[in-house]
């Protein structure tokens, strides 16, 4: 997009302006502010700078990213100063417009981010604290980092992001988790209010911070980021790799933070789950050739905090031609379908990991097939557990799970 926008003969400035409005800018960002031929920012932003500043004044329009190409066009050749709250670059204009313009031709001046004054107030150390952004994302997202001991500092898009907080925690088991909501920081209006997501009750006002000290309830299961959920954790219908060859099965596929698995024969769509808790830039595509299934894995990643998780309802090798190039593939059903390995493993790029489960004679003829031809590694995993027999316990095995991977070089 870069190269399709006529950018302002010199860069774009990005100021940062805290609550605190003018009187907080530092002297090199006043200038540049008082020097501008045309402001663009938010209402409220272009409100704090005084009437005597000259420059042309543009709130946003909206939707902003369609139009942003457009305003900067039209401005070219004038000193274009573009309001933003904080640090422009987190979360916000400044990194949007570096996108679309390159780095050179933006310079940014930031003021102190809501975080950093957030951990200021919090006595948090920032490098310790996780930060999560939901500004016009899904809820959902929170549930991953959502562990025992965590603090958390959650970015919304208004006042409503402390009740829903506080509801997903208290409805993950974690209703004593202590919720601290800071609204207005650095200005003089500041405020903090405190409680538990059990019983958060209290209004907030539109720009806050949502701080959470993360504690569980007693009786609450951790669900960590590591493979190998609990077989539990899943709405299934029995067509789930269960937890051990889960946990397997992904250490093979080896996920990579910002690559893109194929999950085909996705059943409840635990693996492509999974992958992409363990990175917020994992991303996955479920294919699945049941109606109710496709049904069930969207829910399922919602529930565990992947609602990005792309589900194909179709079947598989039909579909895969319009799922953008895989870097790891896993193949958990429909082995002899023809063409279907051929598919999948064309698809993969140098470096890329398909991996492919087998619980049948017929699927394991397949699997050796393909490892006399192109090579990788195949394993054999059994697993027994101790079940009641009688008055004593022994051992009941599962069906044997045969799992060829193989990296393309």
């Amino acid at each position: 997009m870069s190269g399709t926008v006529e950018a302002p003969a010199g860069p774009i400035v990005v100021v940062g302006i805290g609550a605190d409005g003018w009187e907080g800018l530092a002297p090199t960002s006043r200038a540049e502010v008082e020097r501008a031929e045309v402001l663009l920012g938010s209402a409220r932003q272009l409100d704090l700078v005084p009437a005597e500043v000259p420059a042309e004044r543009l709130p946003w329009p909206s939707p902003l990213t369609e139009a942003l190409p457009g305003l900067v066009e039209e401005h070219a050749g004038r000193a274009l100063v573009v309001l933003a709250s904080g640090d422009p670059m987190l979360s916000g204009i400044g990194t949007t417009l570096t996108r679309l313009l390159g780095a050179d031709r933006v310079r940014v001046l930031p003021a102190p981010s809501s975080v950093s004054l957030a951990c200021a107030r919090l006595g948090w150390a920032v490098e310790d604290t996780e930060v999560v952004t939901l500004v016009g994302r899904p809820i959902e997202l929170l549930h991953p980092h959502v562990q025992p001991g965590r603090r958390l500092l959650v970015l919304g898009s208004d006042g409503e992001t402390p009740a829903q907080v506080a509801a997903l925690l208290a409805g993950r088991g974690y209703g004593q988790s202590l919720v601290t909501v800071l609204g207005g920081l650095g200005g003089p209006d500041e405020e903090v209010r405190t409680g538990t997501a059990a019983t958060w009750s209290q209004p907030a006002p539109a720009l806050v911070v949502t701080a959470v000290e993360c504690r569980a309830d007693r009786g609450t299961m951790p669900l960590p980021t590591t493979p190998g959920l609990p077989d539990g954790a899943y709405e299934s219908d029995g067509q789930l790799t269960k937890s051990e060859v889960r946990a397997v099965t992904l250490a093979r596929l080896a996920a990579v933070p910002g690559q893109l698995l194929w999950d085909v024969g996705a059943g409840a769509g635990s693996i492509g789950i999974e992958w992409m808790r363990a990175h917020p830039t994992c991303r996955a595509v479920a294919v699945e050739a049941s109606a109710e299934r496709a049904e069930r894995i969207a829910r399922n990643a919602a529930r565990l905090g992947v609602p990005y998780l792309r589900v194909v309802h179709g079947h598989a090798p039909d579909v895969l031609s319009r799922l953008g190039a895989p870097d790891a593939v896993f193949i958990g059903g429909g082995l002899t379908t023809p063409l279907l390995v051929e598919s999948c493993w064309d698809a993969l790029p140098v470096g890329g990991r398909l991996v492919a489960n087998a619980v049948t004679v017929e699927s394991e003829a397949v699997l050796a097939q393909w490892h006399a031809k192109v090579g990788g590694e195949l394993v054999r995993i059994e697993v027994s557990r101790a079940e009641p027999v009688g008055s004593f316990t022994g051992w009941k095995p599962a069906m044997p799970v045969t799992i060829w991977s193989v990296t393309r070089w």
